[in-house]
């Protein structure tokens, strides 16, 4: 396989909501926790996330004066470093500013990943002339639209990622599950369900998917119970 193995490793309420309420309520923080273990289990050579859930998880320093004097900086793939996870960000537009080359959490399974950031050509070179000074890596896939399964081949070929965790929003989901670029599918299944018109669901309609292929269909591999009556569903690529 010329791309990583991609398992999609979500939190979700029993009417498949990956936000809303529930995930904040302390009852049901054992189950945060069931899915912080079970992402250092995979022990998998990097994460994935669109950047509304990269902010959102991670927060942002203020975006810095988008003044640029320099030469035009060539649209070709940057390797800041080579490293043993990574943090990698689908941010077309170029709107996330790191303060830092690597993640920084109070959890193992994220803090210390180094950030490979995913782009298109649209991107000012202000942009990329940051990212190079705070040591951040960046590949294009691209001119103005996003290719994603460019982007995981380039993620293998150029980074040694072989199996990646894809823990973004439901656009981004959805965009790998439309392209077929899931494999596997993890859900910590929450018992409660999350009615807020403005949760979103594990999947929406992908708007950076190549074409309009039908998603691939799944089969069980495996149910375990966790305590308090969580699940722990595991599906695999038919």
């Amino acid at each position: 396989m010329d791309r990583p193995y991609i398992i999609c490793h979500m939190v979700t309420s029993l009417d498949g909501k990956v936000t809303g309420d529930f995930l904040k309520k302390s009852e049901y923080s054992k189950f945060i926790e069931d899915y912080y273990r079970i992402h250092r289990e995979y022990g998998a050579d990097g994460f994935l996330c669109g950047r509304v859930t990269m902010e959102g998880s991670f927060p942002q320093p203020s975006v810095p004066s988008n003044d640029y004097d320099g030469p035009p900086i060539a649209r070709e793939d940057y390797i800041a470093e080579k490293a043993a996870f990574y943090a990698v960000a689908i941010d077309p537009k170029g709107k996330l500013w790191w303060s830092n080359r690597a993640i920084s959490d109070t959890d193992e399974g994220y803090d210390g990943a180094h950030i490979i950031e995913v782009l298109t050509e649209s991107v000012p070179d202000a942009f990329l002339a940051h990212l190079r000074n705070k040591g951040v890596s960046y590949l294009f896939a691209g001119k103005t639209e996003l290719n994603l399964p460019l982007a995981v081949q380039k993620l293998k070929k150029l980074f040694g990622i072989q199996t990646l965790l894809l823990e973004g929003g439901g656009i981004v989901n959805g965009s790998f599950l439309q392209d077929g670029l899931i494999d596997e599918i993890s859900l910590v299944v929450v018992p409660t369900a999350e009615p807020s018109e403005k949760a979103i669901p594990l999947f929406q309609t992908g708007k950076y998917q190549s074409g309009d292929k039908a998603p691939a269909s799944f089969r069980l591999k495996d149910t375990k119970k966790l305590d308090h009556g969580g699940l722990w569903l595991i599906y695999l690529k038919n």
